[in-house]
């Protein structure tokens, strides 16, 4: 039996008053997705997450829910944006992710994405020119949107070095410090910082971003840098479960986690991390995989909804959602395929972050029970119970009888 575990990213989440105490995904039409529900086994998973973090992220919430510890496998956020990107890594090689900010001339951040910026390839051929700092060459690659990776290599290099993002506005960018006494961690902080303020220079003077302050839009002047990590060797996703798997997703983590265990990555046109990604394309292809003989496990990765949930946008994901049923009706005609759908964590649109809701799990092609829609509140009742994500792979394992 071959599985098509589609995980969309942020889609559960609690009640809002403004839906008339519905949740988007219970507000939203989704018949497909009910009938996969109706004619399927459905439960809760509760997200992962290390106790150092306070919300569930999605990293290594991913890692767990593909079957991999992140306590032991976990390389940081950098290494994986990087590896989505299909930039070049090295053993030993610091690797980190960016988004570009606004910054006023006291450093205060005035917005951590820009106004959501997409247009940056200007910007990121201009820092490639900065090449070498303290012997340490710099590599930047655009990501989607507003993000980019960014890779160090040279001697002396550690990850033990903090974010330069506070994550969140009206406070001054960080220094990078180094998080231990090592000579490397230092020295790797100091290097980073010299490149921060070389890319600063750069981007306060750059033609762009002087024609967007003339326009009166956001200026796209400084880097804000977190999830350091070091390349390390990680058992393949078919050595681990013996399974052949691709994986198609738009945004770079995604797409560098897969890589990361050995995923091969189909590329699909119009495929992105944003409402208008090319949902049809993701399905078809899916299809025609699993159609195949060579794969018999497709991870398909769907952004948006959680970005919408970010913004506050309950609407645009309810909306988002909907599209999202009506393209999964595609792969209905799958032969011997178990469909799973779930979500990374819960992202609560009043927040506008993620939250510690459990996400809803369904799983077509293998049992039914009496669950008949699907939403946070009916899987609650479903035969799977309440499971963790990390035992998400097991249970489907177990299902599919291996």
């Amino acid at each position: 039996m071959k599985t098509l575990l589609v995980i969309i990213d942020g889609l559960s989440e609690k009640p809002i008053a403004k839906l008339g105490g519905k949740t988007p995904l219970e507000k939203a039409k989704t018949p497909n997705l009910d009938f996969l529900a109706k004619n399927g086994i459905c439960g809760q998973a509760s997200p992962f997450w290390l106790k150092e973090q306070k919300y569930p992220r999605s990293d290594t919430a991913h890692l767990a829910l593909l079957g991999y510890d992140p306590k032991l496998y976990y390389l940081g956020r950098g290494p994986y944006e990087v590896a989505g990107i299909e930039m070049d890594f090295k053993k030993g090689d610091i690797a980190l992710r960016a988004n570009f900010g606004t910054v006023d001339k006291n450093l205060k951040i005035i917005d951590r994405r820009v106004g959501r910026i997409s247009r940056t390839e200007p910007l990121i051929n201009a820092l490639s020119k900065v090449k070498k700092i303290k012997g340490i060459r710099f590599f930047i690659k655009k990501s989607y949107g507003h993000r980019a990776g960014l890779i160090l290599r040279g001697k002396n290099l550690s990850d033990k070095i903090s974010d330069g993002d506070p994550y969140k506005v009206n406070v001054k960018v960080k220094k990078i410090i180094p998080l231990d006494k090592s000579f490397q961690a230092k020295f790797t902080a100091e290097a980073l910082n010299q490149y921060l303020e070389k890319c600063s220079e750069i981007l306060n003077n750059h033609p762009l971003n002087k024609k967007r302050r003339k326009e009166g839009k956001l200026s796209a002047n400084c880097l804000l840098l977190r999830g350091a990590g070091k390349f390390k060797e990680t058992p393949g996703f078919q050595k681990k479960h013996k399974l052949k798997a691709a994986c198609i997703a738009g945004g770079g983590l995604y797409k560098g986690i897969g890589r990361v265990l050995g995923m091969d990555l189909i590329k699909v046109k119009g495929a992105n991390g944003f409402p208008n990604t090319n949902l049809k394309g993701k399905f078809s292809a899916a299809k025609r995989i699993l159609n195949g003989k060579r794969y018999n496990f497709v991870f398909l990765h769907i952004k948006a909804a959680d970005n919408l949930a970010e913004d506050g946008s309950y609407l645009g994901k309810k909306n988002f959602i909907e599209k999202i049923d009506k393209a999964i009706k595609l792969v209905f005609d799958l032969k011997n395929t178990l469909i799973v759908v779930t979500a990374d964590h819960s992202t609560c649109s009043s927040l506008k972050r993620h939250c510690l809701e459990p996400v809803p799990v369904l799983m077509f092609g293998k049992g039914k029970d009496k669950v008949n829609c699907f939403s946070e509140k009916a899987c609650r009742k479903g035969n799977l119970g309440k499971i963790k994500g990390i035992d998400l792979m097991k249970t489907i394992l177990k299902l599919e009888g291996k």
